[in-house]
């Protein structure tokens, strides 16, 4: 049973990479662009506004470079520090725990990106499928150093 549950991590890393990053691009698409709900019901972040603006950029940028797989560890680090700041600076302040001081989203995203800074992206990645092509075109296996590194 563990070897084919090992089979399979790969894939369930992907789904989680892609599952991640699209609920943390909505999230900062929602404070940009006032969809799917806007900045806390309907509104819109002023641009440039500190700090919630530049944290809806990083959740747009970095959601949609994670859900692609497209520098991943980079883009899960500034993602997962973004949201260490946010829950220590904006609601650590409010009560002890995150149930009392509505910060779960920010310390799940801070975790869970944290992961997969040291995962990488799994299966479907966009940087798998880029370094494959390059791989193949100069007569090498691009893959094997990718997976055998966890990249």
């Amino acid at each position: 049973m563990s070897e084919r549950l090992s089979t399979a991590q790969p894939y369930v890393l992907g789904l989680f990479r892609i599952v991640t990053g699209l609920l943390f691009a909505c999230h900062g698409a929602a404070s940009l662009f006032g969809v799917l709900g806007g900045a806390h019901g309907g509104g819109t972040v002023p641009a440039g506004a500190w700090p919630g603006w530049y944290a809806a950029v990083i959740q747009l940028v970095c959601g949609g470079l994670v859900l692609l797989g497209a520098g991943t560890r980079s883009a899960a680090f500034l993602a997962s520090g973004s949201m260490a700041y946010a829950y220590f600076v904006h609601h650590q302040g409010d009560a002890l725990w995150p149930l009392q001081n509505n910060g779960e989203s920010s310390a799940m995203f801070c975790w869970a990106f944290l992961l997969l800074v040291f995962t990488g992206p799994g299966a479907f990645a966009a940087d798998r499928l880029f370094g494959a092509r390059a791989g193949s075109r100069a007569g090498g296996d691009a893959t094997a150093p990718a997976v055998a590194a966890g990249a």
